[in-house]
């Protein structure tokens, strides 16, 4: 499929800015960025394509659920928000979608052993859960030829044995590309249906994602190589990988891309719980609370940078890059697709930046809600001898936490039927809460209104001698 073209004569650029009012291409209306914001994000996107030598690179940021600015750059067709280019492994977080939604349908489960869902693989004792998070010491790619660059067969002819295990189970992460062909399996046996159809009937055509497809449809870009001593391009294939589609085959334009960004943010339209997204953001493995750090939650990649905590994927297949991460705090997302299959530096985390500068979300007003428990319950407790606050946040959730200022462990809480508190993440994620007239029960921890009060069941005693 021949490169497109069609950008205005003598045009070095063309950006977008959705003027107010207007409603883009999935039907939202999102906020247009500033000019200087628009100035701004066009000549970080400029000197990403032009130092990294990408034939076309197409860039885009999103709030309010859609694209609020775009640019293309070099060799582009136009509407540059319409040329499909290869996601490569964003295809992975559209896979691990339709996992989850067979997990709340409670047709599989996190710890199911993968030989229950896909048996006689080598892969029999992994769980579903460790290929989401790339825990199950699934080789990094399939046996036989580089599976990007040569037509794919079925899971019989890949030929799996033991060598393509080659780490122990929850050892380490360990990336693999071989580990979401298998989820791809699985969708598709469990549906009663190919991968492909499955994931657009429950992910793309709910989203509205109308150009996403598993093989290009024009106008597309053409997959090329950059030499890396001349300015000259060589084109590289372009195939069906078969059982190893659902790690990389998907195609999609900056508009599709910019609504999966939208689905990130939260808007989910019913295709997943917003729980269960929520839950796909989590790290495994990775301690949340370090200063800076890169881990992998279920199907998505979660970053620590510069003091923000950002999801999404990254891909790379030959001839493509592309990426699609989101602040979800923040409420914005950026997308970038280009035809190069190296060399060109990430730009979604610069745009990010930029209009985190230029335009900082102004916060939802704070007003007054009703506490979820008695006021005398809130306030200072003490583990031992260290003070913590036990105080109401939004949402109707505890936060269990120390004095500014002081080291300590912290957790939200969300309060159960049965009036018994669920910790939500931090140290105490998934422990248990028990708030009591005279201490808290937290784990095995009890926390009193004084230092080791003699009065409440402080575990192993308080000396009666007390302070001295």
């Amino acid at each position: 499929m021949g490169h497109p073209r069609g950008r205005a004569p003598g045009s070095g650029a063309d950006a977008r800015i959705l003027s107010p009012g207007a409603v883009d291409t999935v039907g939202v209306v999102p906020e247009p960025v500033l000019p200087s914001t628009a100035r701004l994000l066009l000549a970080r996107t400029a000197r990403v394509q032009r130092e990294g030598r990408a034939p076309s690179l197409v860039a885009g940021v999103v709030r309010d659920g859609g694209l609020a600015w775009s640019a293309g750059r070099g060799d582009v067709a136009e509407p540059h928000t319409d040329v499909q280019y290869r996601l490569g492994s964003i295809s992975k977080t559209v896979t691990a979608v339709v996992v989850m939604r067979l997990r709340d349908e409670g047709l599989l489960g996190l710890d199911d052993p993968l030989e229950r869902h896909l048996p006689g693989t080598p892969f029999g004792d992994r769980t579903v859960g460790q290929l989401l998070s790339h825990l199950a010491g699934a080789s990094a790619e399939s046996p036989g030829g580089w599976w990007e660059r040569t037509p794919g067969g079925s899971l019989d002819e890949l030929g799996l044995g033991g060598t393509d295990v080659v780490l122990g189970a929850a050892r380490r992460f360990h990336y693999s590309n071989l580990g979401f062909g298998l989820l791809g399996e699985v969708v598709a046996r469990l549906r009663g249906s190919s991968w492909e159809d499955a994931v657009t009937a429950e992910v793309l055509a709910p989203l509205g994602m109308r150009r996403t497809t598993p093989r290009p449809v024009a106008p597309a870009a053409q997959g090329l190589a950059v030499h890396p001593w001349a300015d000259v391009v060589l084109p590289e294939p372009e195939h069906h990988a078969g059982a190893m589609a659902a790690a990389g085959q998907l195609w999609a334009t900056l508009t599709d891309l910019g609504r999966f960004a939208a689905f990130l943010l939260g808007d989910t339209a019913d295709v997943l719980d917003p729980g269960t997204l929520e839950e796909m953001t989590v790290p495994a493995g990775v301690d949340s609370s370090a200063a800076g750090w890169s881990a992998y939650g279920l199907g998505l990649q979660v970053m620590r940078l510069d003091g923000r905590t950002l999801v999404g994927h990254g891909g790379s297949m030959p001839g493509f890059l592309a990426g699609v991460f989101v602040d979800r705090e923040e409420q914005t997302g950026a997308v970038s697709l280009a035809n190069a299959t190296s060399g060109v530096d990430p730009l979604v985390f610069g745009l990010l930046a930029d209009l985190r500068a230029a335009e900082p979300r102004i916060v939802e007003v704070w007003s007054p809600s009703p506490a979820p428990v008695p006021l005398d319950a809130l306030g200072v407790w003490f583990w031992g001898p260290a003070p913590y606050v036990l105080r109401a946040v939004a949402g109707g959730l505890l936060h269990l936490g120390p004095l500014p200022g002081r080291g300590g462990r912290a957790s939200r809480f969300s309060r159960r039927e049965d009036g018994v508190w669920t910790g939500l993440d931090g140290y105490f994620a998934g422990e248990t809460l028990r708030i009591e007239a005279d201490h808290l029960d937290l784990d095995t921890f009890v926390f009193t209104r004084t230092p080791y009060d003699p009065a409440a069941p402080v575990p192993g005693g308080v000396d009666e001698r007390g302070w001295r």
